[in-house]
């Protein structure tokens, strides 16, 4: 059965969760129609939203908190960390359509040791030309499934305003002792790019 988190919650991932190493990670969002978006036009087409382009990265950080360097970046510029044991399967442009919009792949059996935390981030692509931030963006979540059986075993759902915001700091996947955990963070910034998240770790 799936554990759905609020913000601020921690919960076991691995204890409890026998063999369980490889996990999938999926983040969604939808778009909030825009008011005056639609003309006659843009009705018969049943275009009423915005195509915003979020990306989800994670961050692979070490028991300092600290990115050590790009390489330990995966994000849809570099969809596989260098000892592969993150993959980010590919970034979607629109965050139309149901379900997950991102999905990132992690075998935490596979995780090297000085790596202490995987960091789930969501930013707004080109937000600033664009106009754009999480004002616009409506039933975010992440969500983390087992991949042998692909039953959910973790979900939180973002349920704060972020009107304004244009980068989230969803939550984190961290290691306790020989253990997992995962923690929902739920935090937003308004870093207009994944340079600037990244300048903070």
């Amino acid at each position: 059965m799936s554990v759905s988190l609020e913000k601020g919650q921690k919960v076991d991932l691995t204890k409890g969760n026998s063999g369980l190493s490889k996990i999938i990670v999926g983040l969604g969002w939808d778009e909030v129609a825009q008011k005056g978006a639609k003309g006659l036009f843009s009705s018969l087409l049943g275009k009423s939203t915005v195509d915003i382009d979020c990306d989800a990265s994670v961050l692979m950080l070490d028991e300092n908190n600290k990115l050590q360097g790009v390489t330990n970046l995966v994000y849809f510029g570099n969809l596989k960390s260098k000892d592969g044991s993150v993959v980010h399967t590919g970034d979607n442009l629109t965050g139309q359509g149901d379900g997950d919009d991102e999905v990132i792949l992690v075998n935490l059996s596979k995780v090297p040791k000085n790596f202490k935390k995987l960091l789930f981030t969501v930013n707004i692509y080109d937000c600033i030309k664009r106009h754009q931030d999480f004002g616009m963006i409506k039933n975010a979540f992440i969500r983390v499934l087992n991949d042998s059986n692909k039953k959910e075993l973790i979900r939180y759902d973002l349920s704060g305003n972020y009107a304004g915001k244009t980068a989230l700091i969803v939550g984190e996947i961290y290691r306790h002792e020989e253990e997992w955990k995962f923690a929902a963070i739920g935090e937003s910034t308004t870093d207009d790019s994944l340079k600037t998240i990244i300048g903070r770790y």
